[in-house]
């Protein structure tokens, strides 16, 4: 990947101006923003480490950023060779799930992996080239569906999140209220039998605070469509500094296992409630 032209990671401005460019954002929440977002944080650290990118930028954010990492079970269940597979997960961080993630399961694969992320992502140029983006508010664009269908006709492994959104809390009969995933959506079914992708599941145990799912609660009871508690989500992976995570990979299920018996929104449902088994 090309070196970034620019000296900083993160410019806020820019960032504001590609996806609200008609809005007027006072100073102050400018200011405010900058905070939540660590923007200097990320800035410094991105100043300290020059012409580091891809995994090893991911390896060296988590290990002295961060100082986080994660136990793993089931890596057996990780075929060491032949077609590229799909791996689904739940996803309750929002963002420092991912990039551990990308890490155990590209060590294992030999570092032929892509993650299937939110557009904003992208503004982390280091991390860019591990990343394929979607736009999760508004519509899809030309230029990023395109770059899915190459992925997936690609011998890349791919990593998703079939949530889309990180988890939240919510009351579910039987259990209570739990963090969890929203409902999954079915496009990776389809993908895994089209492009006939064998799916290895994987669990991801960890969790936000409770500020952000009070948040996340009051803002859907109070009818606000706007995911306001998705601008919080670098200062929960802060937030998480110094701590170790728990990963679980389950046995790949074959593609052809996705029959006519079901619909895809069904066999969806079906592998979420393999990952959370696991």
């Amino acid at each position: 990947m090309t070196q970034p032209q620019k000296d900083i990671l993160i410019d806020l401005d820019a960032v504001l101006r590609a996806k609200a460019p008609r809005a007027h954002i006072p100073a102050l929440v400018k200011r405010y923003l900058k905070r939540i977002l660590h923007v200097d944080e990320m800035n410094a650290f991105y100043a300290s480490h020059q012409g580091v990118y891809g995994f090893d930028f991911a390896r060296v954010y988590l290990n002295e950023g961060l100082q986080c990492s994660a136990t793993e079970e089931g890596e057996e269940n990780i075929p060491s060779g032949g077609e590229p597979l799909l791996f689904v997960s739940n996803h309750p961080l929002g963002g420092l799930d991912g990039i551990l993630l990308s890490l155990i399961l590209g060590e294992h694969r030999g570092w032929n992996l892509r993650l299937i992320v939110t557009d904003f992502l992208m503004y982390i140029r280091p991390l860019a080239e591990i990343f394929v983006p979607v736009n999760k508010v508004g519509k899809q664009s030309r230029e990023y569906a395109l770059k899915q269908q190459e992925l997936w006709e690609s011998d890349k492994d791919i990593l998703t999140f079939p949530a889309g959104a990180c988890s939240r809390l919510q009351y579910i009969k039987g259990e209570g209220f739990v963090i969890r995933d929203l409902e999954w959506k079915n496009s990776f079914i389809r993908h895994a039998v089209k492009h006939k992708r064998n799916i290895v599941p994987v669990y991801f145990e960890g969790h936000n605070s409770r500020f952000f799912y009070r948040l996340a609660y009051w803002r859907k009871k109070l009818g606000i469509k706007l995911n306001v508690e998705m601008l919080y989500l670098v200062d929960e992976m802060y937030g998480a500094r110094g701590k170790q995570f728990a990963v679980r990979i389950g046995k790949p299920i074959p593609y052809t296992t996705f029959d006519h018996t079901k619909t895809p929104s069904q066999w969806a449902e079906y592998v979420k409630q393999i990952v959370y088994s696991l």
